[in-house]
């Protein structure tokens, strides 16, 4: 193949290049792209608490949803919730956020 060809080929490419990120301004200028980020200086309601994996195939998931607890087994065909609308601990304390690592509460 000649040279000419694949100038040809490289300044075609450029030019689809450039167009995409010409609208892709374009739609960020104008809010064409819709809202990144839902729940900006909201507290989320939506959390994963923990996952479990079970095998290679299947987890279990704890998801919290305001003030309740959703226990959810995923897998390859089907996903089905175990147990759902528990009420959620009123504050729960996870080990990298406790100030005093190694040392326990007096009651």
């Amino acid at each position: 193949m000649d040279f000419d060809v694949y100038l040809r080929f490289l300044l075609a490419l450029l030019l689809v290049l450039a167009i995409i990120a010409g609208l892709t301004w374009l739609a960020r200028r104008f809010g064409l792209g819709g809202q990144l980020t839902p729940n900006a200086g909201k507290s989320p309601r939506l959390s994963v608490v923990e996952v479990k994996s079970l095998d290679p195939r299947r987890k279990l998931v704890l998801l919290r949803r305001d003030d309740r607890e959703y226990l959810v087994l995923l897998g390859v065909g089907q996903d089905v919730l175990l147990e759902g609308g528990t009420q959620a601990p009123p504050a729960t304390i996870r080990p990298a956020e406790s100030s005093g690592a190694g040392t326990r509460p007096t009651p």
